[in-house]
Order: C-alpha cells, then structure tokens, then sequence
C-alpha cells in the first residue's frame, strides 16, 4: 500500500466547530485542536474503484480510501499531532450491498470522541469530516504529565468503516486501511532504538477472506445472519500473493479484516511437513510485548492484529507458505480443531531467493525488552457487569439494545473501573470485544476490565478475548 502523503492545506481550513456551511458532517466541537495543533493535514477520498483482485478474475468494483483496497497506509510519530479530512465520494448505486453513508474509525488509537469514528457519527455523500488525532500517550494530563504512558506506546493500528448497521458489509467492500505509530523506541529505523526491521522488510499484511458469485464478481450474502465465510483468500487485497523476500529479518504486521474468519496462521513448508518452524511474536494488537515471545502459530481474530518477527536465513532457498490451519465450518465461529499442516488455507506464498543484505535489526532470541505492562495497582472506584445475550430478536448488553442517542452510562475522569463481561447466550459465537470508551472528555483514560486470556497466546496488552 502507498505511503499517504500530508498536503500543504485544505480548503476549507479546518475550524473548532463543525462547518456545516462548508459542507462537513461532524456535528460536535473538536475538543482538543487548539490544546495539539495539527502539525501535519491529510485528505482522503472514499470512493468506488475497478480492481484486479486475482488474473483468474474479472475486475472488481469496489469501495476504497482513495480508491484502493487496502487504503493507503498513514505513518504518524508520538508528539506530531495530525488531522484528516475524510470526504465522502461514493456513489448512490451500491452494487448489492454496502451503505455509502460512513464513519471512520481509528482503531484502538487513544482519540478525542468527536474524531474516533463512532458508529453513529456518519455523513453522507458530498460531505466532508474533520478528524483530529493528537498522536499523544495515554496519561498526559493524569497520572503521567506531561507526555503520557510510554507503557501506553501504540503500534499497529487501523482505520476502517464504522457505520452503524453496516461495517461488516462497508469494510468488505473495501473501506479499511494500516495507521503505523512510531516513537524514539519503536523507530521506524533498525538502526536505532528497539532495532526492529524496518523500512522495506516491515510488511503490514491485510488478511480477508472474500466470496465470488458464478460471474466472478464479489459477493456479500445479506441473509445469512450467522456471519460469512469466504473461499477465496486475500492478503492486501491479492488473492494468494507471492512475495520474495532476502534470507533475514523481517517484522510482519498481520490484522484479521474479518468478516467472520479467526485465523491460526504457521509457517508450512510443503516439502517437509513434519517441521516446526518457529518465529517470534512481539505485538498483541495496538502494543508491543514486554519482550519477544517464541511461539509456532498465532492466532487472530475478527479486528486483531499481531506483530511477528520472522527470520527467513533458516529458509534460505526455498519456499514456505503462511498457512490458516483453524478449523472453522461456518460464520458462528472457529471448531477449535488444528488442521495438520498443508490441509489448511494456503494465505501466502514466500519465495526466500533474493541475495543476502545487512541485517541491523535485533536478535529475537536475545530477549531484548520493550515496554512494561501499564499498571494494574489501583482500586477500582466501581465495578460494572456487561452481560452479552441473544434475545429479544438480536444482540444485546444487559437486555438491552445500542442506541445512538442513549449513554449507557458516564465513567469519572481519571478513575480506575472493573469490568466483567459475560455471554450468557448460550451460543458459540466468538468475537473479540474491543474495551474502549468514547469519553466525554479526551483525558478520560480506559478502564481495566475482567476478561479472559486465550491460553493459546502470549499475555500482554491486547491478547485478551472474552
């Protein structure tokens, strides 16, 4: 994916307050652009685009950032606040499925409300949204002033549709993309700081699975409520792409763009399928480790990301495949069951034949350190129990159903809250629930919560799924 490129200006220049004279959708202040001035304006433009998702394939009509599947990805640096401006150019005519009424939401990024793309803060087509991230740690004006959590460092984060009702159909259809955060640790350069690849051999992969009609055009089953799978497998918008890489480190950043699929990805080896080959995890979602953790699969769910480091010298000469060896039959969710290796789905092929090249990045295996886990010592001021349930015809929390216009409920800024999060469905559906607030005010912190560890990964920030 293009590097997104800052622009010199935009017009309108943006402004506190919503521009609806000037044609912006935002209906609330910016909270904080004053506080952390934009040091650098983007403008990205969501519209329909034909492309080539295989050459065994008709091209594609489908709804990009730009016009690209996966969006441009964005760079931005701790203490460089940015601002976007997401216009909205999609057309009327859907093709089938998918709402050209849009929010942008920032994953997992620690922003002002009025910018974090909540599901109802949509806008139509013709409008514009001001979206402002002040790219700064958790805690700045709390418990670390005045810079924040270094623990609290971000990494690995994505934008994507959030459209009330319609972000599983909105983020197949394309509107997805990579949002990397670095810092004076996490570098962007091996040659410094944490020394993990960098530049070329830092390769953020896109994981989808997608679903073609007889006409080989993309297809989004409306009716089937369980959630679908898809038979063909795409890794940044390419059906079973093959790269080809040097023999030595690469760090690799793998996000499940869902809609349905959990992923346990290995490194096969078709010609030895009685290997295990090892590689190192050193990212759960948004945050690093607190130091790299040797496994031989990881697994992902719908809207996870993990950071991998991979050393290809052991390959040297031959080709090796990421392979999902997670049994899943249908939408509800994954059996459990590991597939033996070469019987599950083939995601990328790696062709370790380019010429060897300096290596500056860190050994794994030395057990470098990164950050520390943030704190989890203070008493909690209040515990809330959020029970899950299919009833009533649909989801709800505590027997109830979202409302746009409705708070469930208001948190105390700079306050410690327990979570407990329970299914009492019944059901075997599986999702990962994302914990963050869309606070009234920017300072409000993320509360602690509860939940369970999949005993399957690495413990840390973000290895938690309820």
């Amino acid at each position: 994916m293009p590097i997104k490129q800052a622009v010199a200006s935009l017009n309108p220049a943006p402004t506190v307050a919503p521009n609806t004279a000037g044609g912006e959708g935002r209906t609330r202040l910016h909270q904080a652009l004053t506080l952390f001035p934009p040091q650098k304006l983007y403008r990205v433009v969501q519209k329909a685009a034909k492309v080539s998702m295989s050459p065994d394939l008709p091209v594609q009509t489908i709804w990009g950032f730009d016009g690209i599947i996966p969006g441009p990805t964005y760079i931005a640096r701790y203490g460089e606040p940015i601002l976007v401006r997401n216009v909205n150019n999609l057309p009327t005519n859907n093709g089938g499925f998918g709402l050209p009424s849009v929010t942008t939401h920032l994953h997992n990024s620690h922003t002002p409300s009025e910018s974090d793309g909540f599901p109802c803060d949509f806008f139509e087509i013709g409008q514009f949204y001001d979206q402002h991230y002040p790219v700064v740690l958790a805690g700045f004006a709390s418990d670390h002033p005045p810079n924040g959590d270094i623990n609290e460092s971000l990494s690995t984060l994505w934008y994507h549709n959030h459209r009330v009702d319609f972000t599983a159909q909105n983020i197949y259809k394309g509107l997805a993309g990579f949002f990397l955060i670095f810092n004076d640790h996490d570098t962007g350069d091996e040659t410094t700081g944490f020394h993990l690849p960098s530049g070329q051999f830092d390769i953020p992969m896109m994981l989808a699975d997608k679903v073609f009609d007889s006409n080989g055009q993309l297809f989004f089953d409306l009716f089937n409520l369980d959630g679908i799978l898809g038979d063909k497998f795409l890794v940044n918008g390419k059906i079973q792409p093959f790269p080809h890489v040097h023999p030595r480190r690469y760090r690799f950043r793998w996000l499940d763009s869902g809609p349905s699929r959990f992923y346990q990805i290995f490194l096969t080896d078709l010609n030895n399928l009685s290997a295990q080959n090892m590689f190192w995890q050193i990212a759960t979602d948004g945050n690093l480790t607190p130091t790299p953790v040797q496994i031989e699969s990881a697994r992902i769910g719908v809207a996870e990301r993990v950071d991998v480091i991979i050393d290809f010298s052991q390959f040297a000469g031959k080709t090796i495949y990421f392979e999902n060896r997670l049994e899943q039959q249908d939408g509800t969710g994954p059996t459990g069951d590991i597939l033996p290796a070469g019987r599950g789905n083939l995601l990328l092929q790696i062709i370790v034949d380019l010429p060897a090249v300096a290596d500056n990045s860190v050994d794994p295996a030395t057990h470098p350190q990164f950050y520390s886990l943030p704190s989890t010592t203070p008493a909690p001021r209040v515990t809330r129990t959020f029970d899950f349930d299919n009833s009533n015809g649909g989801w709800t929390i505590n027997e109830r159903f979202m409302d746009c216009n409705e708070p469930r409920f208001t948190v105390q800024q700079n306050t410690v809250e327990h979570w407990i999060l329970i299914n009492s469905s019944g059901l075997a559906t599986p999702h990962p629930y994302p914990l963050r607030g869309i606070p009234d005010s920017f300072h409000q912190r993320a509360p602690t919560a509860n939940i369970s560890i999949s005993a399957d990964r690495p413990e840390g920030r973000g290895a938690t799924r309820v």
